[in-house]
Protein backbone atom coordinates (compact mmCIF):
# COMPACT_ATOMS: atom_id res chain seq x y z
CA UNK A 1 0.00 0.00 0.00
CA UNK A 2 1.11 3.57 -0.70
CA UNK A 3 -0.83 5.17 2.14
CA UNK A 4 -2.61 8.51 2.30
CA UNK A 5 -0.81 11.42 0.67
CA UNK A 6 -1.56 15.09 0.14
CA UNK A 7 0.99 16.29 -2.39
CA UNK A 8 0.41 19.13 -4.87
CA UNK A 9 1.61 18.43 -8.41
CA UNK A 10 2.00 21.84 -10.04
CA UNK A 11 1.76 22.12 -13.84
CA UNK A 12 4.68 23.17 -16.00
CA UNK A 13 4.44 24.97 -19.33
CA UNK A 14 5.70 22.91 -22.25
CA UNK A 15 6.18 24.39 -25.75
CA UNK A 16 5.10 21.88 -28.37
CA UNK A 17 6.56 24.06 -31.09
CA UNK A 18 7.08 23.10 -34.72
CA UNK A 19 3.97 22.74 -36.86
CA UNK A 20 1.85 22.58 -33.73
CA UNK A 21 2.90 25.98 -32.43
CA UNK A 22 1.17 25.61 -29.05
CA UNK A 23 2.08 25.74 -25.40
CA UNK A 24 0.44 23.29 -23.01
CA UNK A 25 0.34 22.82 -19.25
CA UNK A 26 1.67 19.39 -18.28
CA UNK A 27 0.88 17.89 -14.89
CA UNK A 28 1.78 14.24 -15.48
CA UNK A 29 4.26 12.58 -15.66
CA UNK A 30 5.75 14.31 -12.64
CA UNK A 31 9.45 13.99 -11.84
CA UNK A 32 8.57 12.04 -8.69
CA UNK A 33 5.49 10.23 -9.94
CA UNK A 34 5.42 8.60 -13.40
CA UNK A 35 1.91 7.11 -13.09
CA UNK A 36 -1.28 7.42 -11.07
CA UNK A 37 -3.00 4.10 -11.54
CA UNK A 38 -2.46 3.48 -15.24
CA UNK A 39 -2.65 7.21 -16.05
CA UNK A 40 0.78 8.23 -17.35
CA UNK A 41 0.20 11.65 -18.95
CA UNK A 42 -2.02 14.71 -18.47
CA UNK A 43 -1.86 17.88 -20.57
CA UNK A 44 -4.17 20.87 -20.71
CA UNK A 45 -4.07 22.84 -23.95
CA UNK A 46 -5.82 26.18 -23.52
CA UNK A 47 -7.81 28.16 -22.81
CA UNK A 48 -6.62 30.12 -25.82
CA UNK A 49 -7.69 31.41 -29.20
CA UNK A 50 -5.60 29.21 -31.45
CA UNK A 51 -5.44 27.36 -34.75
CA UNK A 52 -4.55 23.83 -33.75
CA UNK A 53 -2.73 21.75 -36.34
CA UNK A 54 -1.28 18.52 -34.92
CA UNK A 55 -0.12 16.63 -37.99
CA UNK A 56 -0.01 12.80 -38.11
CA UNK A 57 2.19 11.29 -35.41
CA UNK A 58 2.54 7.80 -33.93
CA UNK A 59 1.74 6.11 -30.62
CA UNK A 60 2.46 2.71 -29.10
CA UNK A 61 1.55 1.06 -25.81
CA UNK A 62 -1.11 3.49 -24.59
CA UNK A 63 -4.62 4.91 -24.93
CA UNK A 64 -5.23 8.60 -25.63
CA UNK A 65 -8.17 10.21 -23.84
CA UNK A 66 -9.31 13.54 -25.31
CA UNK A 67 -11.79 15.51 -23.18
CA UNK A 68 -12.71 18.91 -24.71
CA UNK A 69 -13.78 21.81 -22.51
CA UNK A 70 -14.26 24.53 -25.14
CA UNK A 71 -14.25 24.35 -28.95
CA UNK A 72 -14.27 21.50 -31.46
CA UNK A 73 -11.47 19.15 -32.48
CA UNK A 74 -11.29 17.02 -35.63
CA UNK A 75 -9.67 13.62 -35.13
CA UNK A 76 -8.37 11.49 -38.00
CA UNK A 77 -6.40 8.28 -37.64
CA UNK A 78 -4.79 5.41 -39.54
CA UNK A 79 -7.86 3.22 -38.92
CA UNK A 80 -9.94 5.53 -41.11
CA UNK A 81 -11.69 7.37 -38.27
CA UNK A 82 -12.69 10.96 -39.07
CA UNK A 83 -14.83 12.61 -36.36
CA UNK A 84 -15.45 16.00 -34.78
CA UNK A 85 -15.39 16.17 -30.99
CA UNK A 86 -17.02 18.72 -28.72
CA UNK A 87 -17.82 19.36 -25.05
CA UNK A 88 -19.19 16.37 -23.14
CA UNK A 89 -17.90 13.81 -25.65
CA UNK A 90 -15.01 11.38 -25.34
CA UNK A 91 -12.46 10.32 -27.93
CA UNK A 92 -10.63 7.17 -26.86
CA UNK A 93 -7.88 5.86 -29.13
CA UNK A 94 -6.07 2.62 -28.31
CA UNK A 95 -2.60 2.53 -29.85
CA UNK A 96 -1.78 -1.11 -29.13
CA UNK A 97 1.26 -2.08 -31.19
CA UNK A 98 1.04 1.04 -33.34
CA UNK A 99 -1.31 3.73 -34.63
CA UNK A 100 -1.05 7.27 -35.99
CA UNK A 101 -3.47 10.19 -35.87
CA UNK A 102 -3.91 13.92 -36.34
CA UNK A 103 -5.87 16.58 -34.44
CA UNK A 104 -7.08 19.87 -35.95
CA UNK A 105 -9.25 22.66 -34.63
CA UNK A 106 -12.35 23.26 -36.77
CA UNK A 107 -11.99 25.93 -39.47
CA UNK A 108 -9.03 27.88 -40.81
CA UNK A 109 -9.05 30.72 -38.26
CA UNK A 110 -8.08 30.70 -34.57
CA UNK A 111 -10.94 29.60 -32.33
CA UNK A 112 -11.43 29.39 -28.55
CA UNK A 113 -10.01 26.02 -27.55
CA UNK A 114 -9.51 24.27 -24.23
CA UNK A 115 -9.17 20.54 -23.56
CA UNK A 116 -7.57 17.88 -21.42
CA UNK A 117 -5.57 15.15 -23.08
CA UNK A 118 -4.57 12.16 -21.02
CA UNK A 119 -2.78 8.89 -21.71
CA UNK A 120 -3.37 5.51 -20.13
CA UNK A 121 -0.50 3.00 -20.27
CA UNK A 122 -1.56 -0.43 -21.52
CA UNK A 123 -0.71 -3.71 -19.79
CA UNK A 124 1.14 -6.47 -21.63
CA UNK A 125 -1.95 -8.19 -22.99
CA UNK A 126 -3.21 -5.06 -24.76
CA UNK A 127 -0.06 -3.18 -25.67
CA UNK A 128 0.92 -5.70 -28.33
CA UNK A 129 -2.61 -5.92 -29.72
CA UNK A 130 -4.40 -4.06 -32.51
CA UNK A 131 -5.28 -0.38 -32.42
CA UNK A 132 -8.80 0.89 -31.93
CA UNK A 133 -10.90 4.04 -31.78
CA UNK A 134 -14.11 4.86 -29.89
CA UNK A 135 -16.25 7.98 -29.68
CA UNK A 136 -18.71 8.21 -26.80
CA UNK A 137 -21.34 10.94 -26.81
CA UNK A 138 -23.56 9.70 -23.95
CA UNK A 139 -21.57 9.12 -20.77
CA UNK A 140 -23.16 8.13 -17.44
CA UNK A 141 -23.52 10.59 -14.58
CA UNK A 142 -23.65 10.21 -10.82
CA UNK A 143 -25.40 12.57 -8.39
CA UNK A 144 -23.24 13.30 -5.34
CA UNK A 145 -25.25 14.34 -2.31
CA UNK A 146 -23.99 17.45 -0.57
CA UNK A 147 -23.19 17.79 3.11
CA UNK A 148 -23.95 21.48 2.52
CA UNK A 149 -25.19 23.30 -0.56
CA UNK A 150 -26.65 21.54 -3.59
CA UNK A 151 -26.09 18.25 -5.37
CA UNK A 152 -22.80 17.85 -7.23
CA UNK A 153 -22.47 15.82 -10.44
CA UNK A 154 -19.84 13.39 -11.69
CA UNK A 155 -19.54 12.35 -15.34
CA UNK A 156 -17.83 8.95 -15.55
CA UNK A 157 -15.49 9.37 -18.52
CA UNK A 158 -13.43 6.21 -18.14
CA UNK A 159 -13.60 3.17 -15.90
CA UNK A 160 -15.74 2.98 -12.77
CA UNK A 161 -16.82 5.51 -10.18
CA UNK A 162 -19.36 5.23 -7.34
CA UNK A 163 -20.77 2.01 -8.77
CA UNK A 164 -21.28 3.45 -12.27
CA UNK A 165 -19.20 2.32 -15.27
CA UNK A 166 -18.29 4.20 -18.45
CA UNK A 167 -18.98 2.38 -21.76
CA UNK A 168 -15.43 3.11 -22.93
CA UNK A 169 -12.99 0.19 -23.20
CA UNK A 170 -10.40 -0.14 -20.43
CA UNK A 171 -7.69 -2.71 -19.78
CA UNK A 172 -6.84 -1.99 -16.12
CA UNK A 173 -8.90 -1.05 -13.04
CA UNK A 174 -9.20 2.72 -13.49
CA UNK A 175 -11.29 5.85 -13.02
CA UNK A 176 -11.47 9.13 -14.91
CA UNK A 177 -14.38 11.40 -13.95
CA UNK A 178 -15.32 15.06 -14.30
CA UNK A 179 -16.73 16.52 -11.07
CA UNK A 180 -18.91 19.65 -11.01
CA UNK A 181 -19.30 21.18 -7.54
CA UNK A 182 -21.84 24.05 -7.33
CA UNK A 183 -21.08 27.26 -5.46
CA UNK A 184 -21.37 26.99 -1.70
CA UNK A 185 -21.29 23.19 -1.76
CA UNK A 186 -19.33 20.62 0.20
CA UNK A 187 -19.33 16.92 -0.72
CA UNK A 188 -17.73 13.70 0.38
CA UNK A 189 -16.29 12.22 -2.80
CA UNK A 190 -16.30 8.39 -2.64
CA UNK A 191 -13.03 6.60 -3.43
CA UNK A 192 -11.84 3.01 -3.56
CA UNK A 193 -9.24 2.59 -0.79
CA UNK A 194 -7.20 0.01 -2.76
CA UNK A 195 -6.71 2.54 -5.59
CA UNK A 196 -4.56 5.66 -5.71
CA UNK A 197 -6.25 8.91 -6.78
CA UNK A 198 -5.58 12.54 -7.68
CA UNK A 199 -7.84 15.55 -8.29
CA UNK A 200 -7.10 18.30 -10.84
CA UNK A 201 -8.74 21.70 -10.37
CA UNK A 202 -9.75 22.73 -13.89
CA UNK A 203 -11.79 25.86 -13.10
CA UNK A 204 -13.09 27.70 -10.06
CA UNK A 205 -11.99 27.26 -6.46
CA UNK A 206 -11.79 24.14 -4.33
CA UNK A 207 -10.57 22.89 -1.01
CA UNK A 208 -9.66 19.19 -1.22
CA UNK A 209 -8.66 17.29 1.92
CA UNK A 210 -8.31 20.70 3.67
CA UNK A 211 -5.87 21.86 0.96
CA UNK A 212 -6.73 25.04 -1.00
CA UNK A 213 -6.01 24.24 -4.64
CA UNK A 214 -4.95 26.72 -7.32
CA UNK A 215 -6.28 26.41 -10.86
CA UNK A 216 -4.45 23.64 -12.80
CA UNK A 217 -2.96 22.17 -9.63
CA UNK A 218 -3.44 18.46 -9.06
CA UNK A 219 -3.56 17.03 -5.53
CA UNK A 220 -2.18 13.51 -5.24
CA UNK A 221 -4.08 11.62 -2.54
CA UNK A 222 -2.27 8.27 -2.49
CA UNK A 223 -4.46 5.29 -1.58
CA UNK A 224 -6.11 3.97 1.63
CA UNK A 225 -8.97 6.50 1.44
CA UNK A 226 -12.62 5.57 1.10
CA UNK A 227 -13.58 9.23 0.51
CA UNK A 228 -12.20 12.76 0.34
CA UNK A 229 -13.84 16.04 1.40
CA UNK A 230 -14.27 18.60 -1.41
CA UNK A 231 -15.82 22.06 -1.06
CA UNK A 232 -16.11 25.20 -3.17
CA UNK A 233 -17.16 28.79 -2.51
CA UNK A 234 -17.70 30.00 -6.09
CA UNK A 235 -18.10 26.63 -7.79
CA UNK A 236 -15.55 24.21 -9.20
CA UNK A 237 -14.84 21.93 -12.14
CA UNK A 238 -12.45 19.11 -11.23
CA UNK A 239 -11.15 16.00 -12.93
CA UNK A 240 -10.55 12.84 -10.90
CA UNK A 241 -8.03 10.25 -12.03
CA UNK A 242 -6.99 7.05 -10.30
CA UNK A 243 -6.88 3.32 -10.34
CA UNK A 244 -5.00 0.26 -9.22
CA UNK A 245 -1.28 1.17 -9.00
CA UNK A 246 0.39 0.10 -12.25
CA UNK A 247 2.77 -2.76 -11.55
CA UNK A 248 5.23 -2.44 -14.45
CA UNK A 249 7.93 0.19 -14.83
CA UNK A 250 7.56 1.99 -18.15
CA UNK A 251 9.84 3.90 -20.48
CA UNK A 252 8.11 6.94 -21.99
CA UNK A 253 9.71 8.87 -24.82
CA UNK A 254 8.00 11.20 -27.28
CA UNK A 255 4.63 9.53 -28.04
CA UNK A 256 5.67 6.02 -27.07
CA UNK A 257 5.10 3.99 -23.89
CA UNK A 258 7.27 0.89 -23.75
CA UNK A 259 9.14 -1.24 -21.27
CA UNK A 260 12.75 -0.74 -22.36
CA UNK A 261 15.07 1.31 -24.55
CA UNK A 262 15.18 -1.18 -27.43
CA UNK A 263 11.40 -1.17 -27.81
CA UNK A 264 11.41 2.63 -28.17
CA UNK A 265 14.26 2.56 -30.69
CA UNK A 266 12.42 -0.02 -32.79
CA UNK A 267 9.21 2.04 -32.85
CA UNK A 268 11.07 5.22 -33.78
CA UNK A 269 12.94 3.46 -36.59
CA UNK A 270 9.72 2.07 -38.05
CA UNK A 271 7.97 5.45 -37.91
CA UNK A 272 10.86 7.15 -39.68
CA UNK A 273 10.84 4.38 -42.31
CA UNK A 274 7.06 4.87 -42.84
CA UNK A 275 6.47 1.19 -42.15
CA UNK A 276 3.02 -0.38 -42.26
CA UNK A 277 3.06 -0.65 -38.47
CA UNK A 278 1.64 2.88 -38.04
CA UNK A 279 -0.51 3.05 -41.16
CA UNK A 280 -1.43 6.26 -42.98
CA UNK A 281 -3.73 9.11 -41.94
CA UNK A 282 -5.60 10.12 -45.08
CA UNK A 283 -5.87 13.77 -46.08
CA UNK A 284 -2.37 14.88 -45.01
CA UNK A 285 0.70 15.74 -47.04
CA UNK A 286 3.07 15.99 -44.08
CA UNK A 287 3.61 14.17 -40.82
CA UNK A 288 5.63 14.90 -37.70
CA UNK A 289 9.16 13.46 -37.79
CA UNK A 290 10.52 11.73 -34.71
CA UNK A 291 12.99 13.78 -32.67
CA UNK A 292 16.53 12.44 -32.24
CA UNK A 293 17.07 9.97 -29.46
CA UNK A 294 19.25 11.06 -26.52
CA UNK A 295 22.84 9.87 -26.34
CA UNK A 296 22.09 7.81 -23.25
CA UNK A 297 20.07 4.64 -22.84
CA UNK A 298 16.43 5.33 -21.94
CA UNK A 299 15.52 4.06 -18.49
CA UNK A 300 12.26 3.79 -16.55
CA UNK A 301 11.44 6.72 -14.32
CA UNK A 302 10.91 5.35 -10.85
CA UNK A 303 8.30 6.45 -8.33
CA UNK A 304 9.64 8.63 -5.52
CA UNK A 305 6.34 9.34 -3.78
Amino acid sequence: MIGERRIVLEPREVPLGGVRGMNVLRVLPHRNLPTIGAWCFLDRFGPADTRMRVEPHPHIGLQTVTWPLVGEIRHRDSLGSDVDLRRGQLNLMTAGNGISHSEYSIGDEPIPLDALQLWVVLPDGARRGPGGFERHTDLPQVALQAAEGTVATATVVLGEFAGVTSPATVHTPIVGAEIVVPAGTGIRLPLRPEWEHALLLVEGDAIVATHDLARNDMLYLGDSRDAVEVSSVQGALLFLIGGEPFADEIVMWWNFAGRDHDEIVEARTEWEAASDRFGVVEGHDVRIPAPPLPDVRLMPRGRRI
